[in-house]
């Protein structure tokens, strides 16, 4: 049976890629949603052959995984980290709590075009999410952080954000009283120490996960949890309209960093990205690639929070992203920027658009709620 059927998916792959959503009649437009389905309704490895560029890091959709944090015997260390994640007197002024900026009913985010931090004061980037933060290779836009750890001081640091000395942090929290029972149940004993204070943090973030969505069920066999437009948008997404050359794996994220064109060169807005951590040239406007999960609950978009619609990213993408072209005296420049060549134009249809969007809903869930814990008193 095995060997009859294969050439047959062979012959569908072959036809949707030879004539990609070319139809028009509603007949013939049944057929291909009826091929496609024939063909993603098998084992991912099975699924038609994506299209890829060379050199793009690739691994193939899948199933959304666990996070590798045991819940049971991490308990209290990971609601001591729950509690300090909401605590506003983390922060310099009492007022800013990592909370603040990642908001559980905004799928840990802000919907903010750039975060908002100590004094009011404004960030040049977007608040990412931190769903699936355990998965992640390197922290923030940058990857300037290579733990989460590492990248809760960080922000605490940061004047434009919560503005507070971490060395200095220990003794602040020591003199709240309610604080000592919670250090004690999480490390058997009541020391507070910054080590501490960022591995629960840590510990807490590494819980955040992002929920199973139609996609996840339909990969695990319930074929008719996605309809015939969000299948067609998955083929796409896969093939003609690229996404998958850095959105792929069960996270849709390659951990990579790419130029999207939206560095903004000597203008206004410049953000060169990952080079301010490496001091790479070729890392200019490098920015690292997020994850879809969700996507279509954490806008605005991109590092600079520029886009707020879904239809103005997928129009920019049709059109390649932008591409500056060098005046005279930046020829040479080493530093000027260049846009992945990844990236290019995808003559997309507006029914093809319509379809890579319905697929984005079916990536997309909302958050379990999770009720504010109550701070210690002094």
């Amino acid at each position: 049976m095995q060997l009859r059927t294969l050439p047959l998916f062979a012959f569908l792959a072959g036809l949707i890629s030879l004539s990609l959503f070319s139809f028009k009649g509603s007949q013939e437009k049944k057929v291909l949603a009826d091929s496609l389905r024939a063909l993603y309704s098998r084992p991912p490895e099975q699924w038609p052959a994506p299209f890829l560029d060379k050199g793009a890091v690739f691994a193939e959709l899948g199933v959304l995984p666990v996070s590798p944090i045991n819940k049971d015997s991490l308990k209290e260390e990971i609601q001591l980290g729950r509690v300090l994640f909401h605590d506003p007197r983390l922060s310099g002024s009492n007022q800013i709590s990592c909370s603040s900026c990642h908001a559980v009913d905004l799928n840990w985010t802000d919907g903010r075009r750039v975060a908002v931090g100590n004094d009011h004061k404004t960030t040049s980037r977007n608040t990412p999410s931190i769903q699936n933060s355990w998965f992640q290779k390197a922290l923030f836009w940058d990857g300037r952080a290579n733990s989460l750890e590492e990248q809760a001081p960080i922000s605490i640091a940061n004047p434009h954000e919560m503005n507070q000395n971490p060395v200095e942090l220990p003794s602040k929290l020591s003199k709240i009283e309610g604080y000592e029972p919670l250090f004690s149940a999480a490390f058997g004993d009541g020391e507070i120490t910054l080590d501490r204070i960022t591995r629960a943090i840590a510990t807490f973030e590494r819980t955040i996960s992002s929920r199973k969505t139609d996609f996840d069920y339909f990969v695990e066999g319930q074929y008719n949890r996605l309809n015939d437009k969000e299948i067609e948008g998955l083929h796409l997404f896969r093939t003609k309209a690229r996404c998958i050359n850095c959105h792929n794996g069960p996270l849709f994220t390659d951990e990579q960093f790419h130029n999207a064109g939206l560095t903004y060169y000597q203008r206004k807005y410049e953000d060169l990205g990952r080079y301010y951590f490496t001091q790479e040239p070729e890392d200019v406007g490098k920015f690292k690639t997020p994850g879809l999960r969700d996507v279509m609950r954490t806008n605005p978009w991109f590092h600079n929070g520029i886009f707020d619609n879904i239809e103005g990213v997928i129009n920019m993408y049709n059109a390649g992203m932008p591409r500056t072209k060098a005046k005279a005296d930046q020829i040479n420049d080493p530093l000027f920027p260049n846009t992945s060549p990844l990236l290019r134009p995808l003559n997309l249809s507006d029914g093809e658009k319509e379809a890579l969007i319905a697929f984005l809903e079916a990536i997309t869930t909302q958050p379990l709620r999770e009720p504010r814990p109550e701070l210690p008193s002094l």
